[in-house]
């Protein structure tokens, strides 16, 4: 994969960590809040971070 393709990635698991991290607050907000769905989210962002760490040193930063 070139450069473009990896920070096109960044760029997109950065985006996909915002946007669960928008429904992780949103779900707090509820009066009975989804424990297991906010797992799942706070599991799916520390894959994305990791990722994102993978893409980073593909590009030596």
């Amino acid at each position: 994969m070139g450069n473009k393709n990896h920070k096109k990635a960044i760029r997109s698991l950065t985006q996909r960590i915002a946007e669960h991290q928008n429904k992780i607050r949103l779900e707090f907000e509820k009066d009975f809040p989804d424990e297991g769905l906010i797992k799942h989210w706070q599991a799916e962002i520390r894959a994305f971070e990791k990722a994102i760490q993978q893409a980073r040193k593909r590009l030596g930063k």
